[in-house]
This record gives C-alpha cells, sequence and structure tokens, in this order.
C-alpha cells in the first residue's frame, strides 16, 4: 500500500496561541499541506533558546516523536522556542529542510534560510522580511465567513463598537487604573456616537478587572463576553460586524487584525509603552490606521493586511514552489 506524502511544510511553536496564529497564517497562505507540532523545552534549554547548550538530546520535554522524519520541505516557526527547533531541523534535515522563523530571534538570522520579524523591532539582513504589523489570516474572505457564524450580530443596533481587551505583557501586569480610563474613553465614545457595543477578552486580561469592566459597560446596548461561560468567542464576529474597533494599546497582534478589517481603529495610551511598541503605534498613526479614542474619521481606512505578501516575497527568496492539494 503505497504511504500518504508527508506534509509538505511544519508549523512549529509552542503552543501558545499568537505564535500559532501566526505560524498558521502564514502556511496556510503557502500551502494546504500542513502538520502542526507543538514544543516544550526543559531548563536550562528554555532559557537560552535559540542559542544552544550542549544536551541538546535532553533538552526536548513531553513527547519527542514528534520530531522524527521524514523531514518537511519547509518548516515555518514563531517565538524562542520554536527558533530553537527550526534552527536545529536545518542539520536534523540534511539541509533538506528550509526552515522561516518568525519573530526576532535575537541571535544571527544567518541560522536560518528567512526571518520575518516586524517593521518595528529594527532587524535587518539580507534574510529578513519586516511587515509592518504581524501576520494573521484577516481577509475578505475571513471577514465574511465571521459574519455568517455570528450572524446574530447583525441584529444589534449600529453602530457598532467593536472593543477587544488585551492585558499582561511580557509579564508587566496591567494597573486597575489603566483599565478604568479605557473603559471610560469606551463609554465615552458610545454617548457620542450610540449604538452598541461588541466587548471581548482575552487569555492576558487580568481575572480581577472582569467584574470591573463587566460593571462599567453594564446597560450599554450589545455584549461583554469574558469567558467560555458566555458562549462562543465572539471576536471573529466582533472584527467582521464592527463599524469602528477600540483596542487596547498593548498587543501587537490584535491591533494587527483590527488593522485588517478596514474599520477606524483607536486606542488610549494613559502609560508610557515599551520602545518597540512605540515605535509600532507611531507606524500606524503615521499611515492613518489608528486613532485616538475620541478621534474623527471616516468609516472606513486604509488595510494592513500583509501576510499574502510576506507568502510572495517568501516563494521568491527561497525559490520555492508549493504543492496544490
Amino acid at each position: 500500500m503505497t504511504q500518504p506524502a508527508p506534509p509538505f511544510c511544519w508549523v512549529v511553536t509552542d503552543g501558545r496561541a499568537g505564535n500559532r496564529r501566526q505560524a498558521l497564517a502564514l502556511a496556510e497562505a503557502l500551502t494546504p499541506s500542513i502538520r502542526e507540532v507543538a514544543i516544550d523545552l526543559r531548563a536550562p534549554w528554555s532559557w537560552f533558546a535559540p542559542r544552544l547548550l550542549p544536551g541538546t538530546s535532553m533538552a526536548l520535554a513531553g513527547n519527542t516523536d514528534s520530531l522524527l522524519p521524514p523531514w518537511p520541505a519547509l518548516a515555518i516557526g514563531c517565538g524562542r522556542t520554536a527558533a530553537w527547533v527550526t534552527r536545529l531541523m536545518r542539520h536534523w534535515s540534511g539541509g533538506r529542510t528550509l526552515t522561516v522563523q518568525i519573530l526576532d530571534p535575537r541571535i544571527d538570522t544567518a541560522h536560518w534560510d528567512l526571518v520575518v520579524a516586524p517593521k518595528h523591532d529594527g532587524l535587518h539582513g539580507d534574510n529578513v522580511l519586516s511587515p509592518l504589523g504581524s501576520l494573521h489570516p484577516v481577509d475578505d474572505a475571513w471577514l465574511a465567513d465571521a459574519r455568517s457564524a455570528f450572524a446574530g450580530f447583525a441584529a444589534l443596533p449600529g453602530p457598532r463598537l467593536g472593543v477587544l481587551f488585551g492585558g499582561e505583557r511580557h509579564g508587566k501586569s496591567v494597573d486597575a487604573s489603566v483599565t478604568a480610563a479605557f473603559l471610560e474613553a469606551v463609554k465615552a465614545r458610545h454617548a457620542r456616537d450610540g449604538g452598541s457595543v461588541m466587548v471581548v477578552t482575552s487569555r492576558r486580561t487580568p481575572a480581577e478587572h472582569m467584574p470591573m469592566i463587566r460593571a462599567a459597560l453594564a446597560g450599554l446596548p450589545g455584549f461583554v463576553w469574558t469567558s467560555p461561560r458566555d458562549g462562543a468567542n465572539p471576536y471573529p464576529g466582533i472584527l467582521g460586524w464592527a463599524d469602528r474597533l477600540a483596542v487596547t494599546p498593548d498587543s501587537v497582534n490584535m491591533l494587527s487584525e483590527a488593522c485588517a478589517t478596514g474599520r477606524p481603529v483607536h486606542t488610549l495610551v494613559s502609560d508610557p509603552l515599551p520602545e518597540k511598541l512605540a515605535r509600532f503605534h507611531a507606524e500606524l498613526r503615521a499611515t492613518g490606521r489608528l486613532h485616538d479614542m475620541d478621534a474623527i474619521t471616516g468609516d472606513t481606512q486604509p488595510v494592513l493586511r500583509e501576510t499574502a505578501a510576506i507568502a510572495t516575497h517568501l516563494r521568491q527568496h527561497l525559490g520555492l514552489r508549493t504543492p496544490h492539494l
């Protein structure tokens, strides 16, 4: 019996939602032949990844069978843990696997065939591609599917304000006063525009802030989603149906995806931003894609959708021919 062909592309991550989303978005723009591999590293290897320490064979925790041949033609990783794997896959595969690493690996990019790092990282090199924001799957077809899956949102009074809450970033907690100020700005926007408010929190939103969020927005037309107890996560439906979006300033991924809708995107910065994140905000504002919470805008703005273009550059840079199954 003929064995099925191995997947053309492996998507390698640590399983974190943001890393999975970026790597899968790029892989799916290239090929339907994908295998997803989740990796966990033991200490001390996890502390130094993607730098290599002696004892590589002992570094992997969990099921090590996920990293066995036949090797793919392409491996796409996102995050430091994945970078440790994609760096080694060149050696393990005898050079047969082309490797692409998303996000700045913080070591020489020559360890990979291609590195995709956002422009605000300031990473440069002959094998570096620099999108303005993060990679994501949001395009016209994705938004149409989202509207279909959450068709009931069409009945909410317009204009519909989508509110996306992030939270803790790289271990930095969010002060309650920051969340309170953002909520006041959301309420002020609704008081001016009318319509309804569609709110979704994330895994990073502090649990102790949830009652504050619910109380502040109680009585407004719309809904507040804070956990699966409230039903299916409405995040895609909010992106699909919002006429305007308000996003906390902490998340590059959420800001990038909000800007992919073509609807006006607003934020409130009440604490100084880290340098890289501040550069990202400045780039979005300079291109007319991000506004203050009380800014007067039109109904649409330029979309931010770079995944397809990055996939095209990747094919050209690597001389890659992907299968269409």
